[in-house]
């Protein structure tokens, strides 16, 4: 397992409840590619202060892999394409395969910037999730002594 993923999975067996969850929340779905791609664009660039989907999947998950390509070295468009990304918590994230000319639109846009819109609460999310401190380093063999032997 790669090591982003076991810090997601154990992140998530571990913390069962959060705060961005959508059981409580009003959220808008758009469905016209335009208006999707014009939203996503648009939650890099300003606080959005309500829940736009499908446009938030997309933004969320191109942030993801950027940032799990540069911090982990998977490949970008991979990431994209694993269904599990988002840890499956996301009704509306589709592969980049599935929606490749919404998904270059939106990427084509990036901001140079990621402390502007929405960019810094996601990263939070990011930091807590995927870069979850699990205390194990999935490099090193362990060995008996580890364990008192």
């Amino acid at each position: 397992m790669k090591e982003w993923k076991l810090k997601q999975e154990v992140y998530h067996r571990l913390n069962t409840t959060h705060k961005d969850t959508l059981a409580d929340k009003e959220i808008s779905l758009i469905w016209k590619e335009d208006d999707i791609v014009d939203w996503a664009i648009r939650h890099w660039n300003e606080k959005v202060d309500r829940f736009v989907y499908p446009a938030k999947s997309y933004c969320v998950a191109i942030c993801y892999a950027k940032w799990i390509e540069r911090d982990y070295g998977d490949n970008f468009y991979e990431l994209l394409n694993d269904p599990m990304l988002l840890y499956g918590n996301d009704d509306y994230f589709e592969v980049y395969d599935k929606t490749p000319h919404i998904y270059n639109k939106i990427i084509s846009a990036y901001p140079k910037d990621e402390n502007s819109g929405m960019i810094p609460d996601i990263r939070g999310y990011y930091e807590k999730e995927i870069k979850y401190d699990t205390g194990i380093n999935i490099n090193n063999t362990i060995t008996g002594e580890n364990y008192g032997n």
